[in-house]
């Protein structure tokens, strides 16, 4: 072993940072897990430098409230280890918890507390990884990952190629020009992060999601994700603002072509007021995508005060083009970073307030009642597994993270109907959960499945089913070919009629749960060949993510040595409205939901300038 650490050696700095001007030259996958052995040992968090155990101050509950459980959270000012309670008070869900030398911290947790015990009883335990990626050495959040005491196997995968970016935008921290370096890992680097992924047992990561930065920046990245195909990922996303489409809607064809299912992409809402990003834009990303064959999902994060009034608008846009927006998947805002109590609470918004939103938007057509939280749909993964004698994929995040329902749009008259109009989903559910126990006690597979093929019928009321699914018996074959064919087409096709809404609520430092990490199935890799939770890589910044990444980086000057650039500025996106709005294409889009005339073209600049993003003429 220490030979090969010596031979290791060339590619660290004496300040310990990895020697990336080596390490790029490197093709054999065994140098880059040999130097992503020894960074783990050198970054793993350690207590008493990055976090500490402070758990023995006692957590009070108070007149009124209710206690839900005990659990673990951090301190948002020292990141220690600090007992928690959740609690209920007034109809809502909050947890607290005391830090004795930070004081006391309480958070809005789930703003409605019978929606939180509904779909608490969703909650589904997974097994994590049987092949963990490290040692147990630390308390959770500090061990991440995965270790042995993870619950949930990679349901999608964050795979950063780089944090170059195009825009500036205000709140951001991760794009290069701020952080002062580039981090953007070899092709070589790449695959082996990608194999270290595709290596976990029994269940390997098969949906990944390439983001950044803004990834389509870099010029390789239709062979990333002609890789990805090639290592077996059967789905993969491209996290991005589409920005770069628009001048290039060839771009998109040649990443269509080498694979990409998905763009998941930015959009904070209808108007230039919520949406200053790539408001102007999204015309032309639409029709590049159309053009590609390419599905999108739109993605909001919704913040209160800031463009929550638009969550219905947002949904009804979505389904207004439908022929390419596959998904609609709101993102309550994470409040990461240190923020007074009365600035949270003005800005803080859950998952349960965004159902309401959206039940009051759509005058009812779309109820609390329609949602299901995600691990509701691991008992059917589970009863496939059972008939097959396979593992497979189960999405078993904990129940409070996301909840979910799909949308038929009637194609004649417009009309939405929740899926859980037309279908008994929860008695469905249970009939599912019945089978599964059948054949765990030794019960026939193929019995179990013609039991259910037979019974689906009864779960559905015709007179709600919408017109298109109602048309030689589609909705039964569609049904039929999940359950027996159990195929990722299958599940392409159910995509393909009908609109995916989602939120999924990622946590911060105020109301971190460890109870939620320890179920999460979004995962970044890391340059190290690590598997790390969304919430930990994310929240804890200076332990996780840019911990790693800044060890695996360039310095910016070095950067512009090498491709003779004078300043990142170079790279930065310009806008020019007045050409984005003189296409016709620009008011089709948005017809209905935002006339271009109502401010003037000073107010546009000015919107577009003060988010970050300049403008041309």
């Amino acid at each position: 072993m220490s030979e090969i650490r010596l031979d290791i050696s060339k590619y660290f700095r004496e300040d310990g940072y990895v020697n990336y001007d080596e390490l790029s030259k490197v093709k054999d996958s065994m140098i880059f897990a040999l130097v992503g052995q020894k960074v783990v040992e050198e970054t793993m968090p350690k207590e008493g430098v990055d976090f500490q155990f402070k758990i023995r101050a006692k957590v009070p509950l108070r007149e009124g409230e209710k206690r839900v459980k005990s659990t673990l959270s951090i301190c948002p000012e020292c990141r220690s280890l600090i007992r928690a309670v959740v609690f209920e008070r007034d109809g809502a869900i909050y947890i607290r918890k005391v830090c004795p030398d930070h004081g006391e911290v309480e958070e809005v947790y789930w703003s409605d507390a019978e929606f939180f015990y509904k779909k608490s009883k969703e909650s589904y335990d997974g097994h994590g990884v049987s092949n963990p990626f490290v040692d147990l050495v630390n308390p959770c959040p500090y061990n991440c990952g995965l270790c042995a005491r993870h619950k949930s196997h990679t349901a999608l995968l964050n795979l950063v190629i780089t944090n170059r970016c195009h825009l500036s935008c205000w709140y951001c921290f991760f794009y290069a020009e701020a952080a002062g370096y580039i981090y953007e890992p070899t092709l070589d680097h790449i695959r082996f992060m990608m194999e270290s992924a595709r290596s976990m047992e029994p269940v390997p990561a098969m949906a990944l999601q390439i983001t950044g930065g803004e990834p389509t920046l870099r010029e390789d990245l239709v062979d990333i994700v002609k890789m990805a195909k090639e290592l077996g990922f059967i789905h993969v996303q491209l996290n991005t603002t589409g920005i770069n489409f628009v001048g290039r809607p060839e771009y998109l064809r040649e990443l269509r072509e080498a694979g990409v299912n998905t763009l998941y992409m930015s959009f904070d809402g209808v108007t230039p007021y919520t949406n200053p990003k790539n408001h102007w834009e999204v015309p032309f990303i639409f029709d590049a995508a159309r053009k590609a064959g390419m599905g999108i999902v739109l993605v909001p994060t919704v913040i209160r005060t800031v463009n929550d009034h638009e969550v219905a608008q947002m949904l009804y846009f979505a389904l207004k083009h439908n022929d390419v927006v596959r998904g609609l998947n709101y993102q309550p805002v994470s409040l990461v970073g240190r923020m007074p109590k009365h600035e949270r609470q003005r800005l803080r918004i859950t998952i349960p307030d965004v159902v309401k939103l959206v039940e009051e938007g759509t005058n009812g057509e779309v109820l609390m009642d329609h949602w299901f939280s995600v691990p509701f749909t691991a008992p059917i993964s589970e009863f496939v597994e059972l008939v097959t004698g396979e593992h497979q994929f189960k999405m078993t995040n904990h129940f409070a993270c996301g909840v979910a329902t799909y949308i038929f749009q009637d194609q004649k008259t417009g009309k939405i109907t929740p899926l859980p109009k037309f279908m008994d989903v929860e008695s469905f559910a249970e009939y599912i959960k019945e089978l599964n126990e059948y054949m765990r006690k030794g019960g026939s597979r193929k019995m179990a499945l013609m039991k259910l093929l037979s019974k689906i019928p009864s779960f559905i009321d015709r007179k709600y089913v919408p017109e298109q699914l109602r048309k030689r018996g589609r909705i039964y074959k569609m049904f039929f070919d999940i359950f027996v064919r159990h195929d990722y087409s299958s599940l392409g096709k159910f995509h393909l009629n009908t609109l995916y809404v989602g939120m999924m609520h990622f946590q911060d430092e105020y109301n971190y749960d460890v109870a939620r990490i320890q179920r999460c199935d979004i995962h970044y890799v890391g340059p190290d060949g690590r598997i790390m939770p969304f919430c930990t890589y994310n929240v804890m910044p200076e332990m996780y993510r840019d911990r790693l990444i800044k060890r695996y980086s360039m310095s910016l000057k070095e950067y512009l040595r090498r491709t003779g650039l004078k300043s990142l500025s170079q790279e930065r996106y310009k806008r020019n409205i007045k050409k984005l709005e003189s296409d016709p294409l620009y008011r089709q889009t948005y017809e209905g939901f935002w006339d271009p005339d109502s401010i003037s073209y000073e107010e546009k600049k000015r919107i577009s300038i003060k988010f970050g993003i300049p403008v041309v003429e």
